[in-house]
């Protein structure tokens, strides 16, 4: 997607308003997302409450009282026409070890065999790459994550878990990401961390943020318990 591509406003509720830069997943878009976002955190709109991003468009909730969608959108336009400007902070690199396959990654045998690969070439393909966190959501500290390989594109489960430990790395559709809860899920579960991915007695309690660069690290059975007693 080009940055001349066109930016379309649509009213989400009678206090939100979204603002889409196009309807595909792409670095650029999703660049383009957060520097609007980044903006609109430095130099902020008064009648703006909350803002949420996503891999394409950022959801603009707003005090209806004070602002309407009409007016919103102007303002937001001249935000739009300067945000190529805008400082972005420096990305930090965020590495997680990962045990991959076996109890803790229970999925990767079938979605290797899905793309005719073997578990350990699978697991060696998703820790090979450099992963972008686009936006956060689903639960605190859950972390979307693009860049994964086209060849290990594959679909959530068709019926999702119930229980999904925390510390699980999972891959649905296009996407990557690493369930700091213990929760339900329908990614497909490849490895699991034994890092905390969300620490609320800290400042910064996600421990991916938005615009980081994620690799991951393959370890061992053994280096997976090591670590779950350090990280205890």
């Amino acid at each position: 997607m080009a940055d001349s591509d066109p930016v379309c406003f649509q009213p989400a509720s009678d206090q939100s308003l979204l603002v889409s830069f196009g309807s595909e997943i792409t670095p650029a878009a999703n660049d383009r997302v957060r520097r609007l976002l980044r903006l609109l955190q430095l130099d902020r709109v008064p009648a703006v409450m909350n803002l949420h991003p996503a891999y394409c468009s950022l959801l603009v909730r707003f005090d209806a009282l004070v602002i309407g969608h009409e007016e919103l959108e102007t303002i937001l336009r001249t935000y739009v026409a300067r945000m190529e400007e805008v400082p972005m902070p420096e990305h930090r690199e965020v590495e997680i070890p990962v045990c991959y396959g076996g109890e803790f990654g229970p999925d990767l045998d079938e979605l290797a065999a899905m793309h005719g690969m073997s578990p350990d070439d699978a697991a060696a393909l998703h820790a090979s790459v450099m992963y972008t966190a686009c936006f956060l959501g689903f639960v605190p500290g859950f972390a979307y994550l693009g860049g994964l390989p086209e060849s290990l594109a594959t679909p959530r489960l068709a019926t999702p878990r119930r229980r999904v430990p925390a510390g699980s790395v999972g891959i649905a559709g296009n996407q990557t990401g690493v369930y700091p809860h213990s929760t339900a899920g329908g990614w497909r579960l490849i490895g699991r961390t034994p890092v905390a991915m969300f620490r609320p007695a800290e400042c910064h309690m996600s421990l991916i943020a938005i615009g980081d660069r994620v690799s991951f690290r393959p370890i061992t059975v053994g280096e997976f318990a090591k670590l779950s007693d350090t990280c205890a």
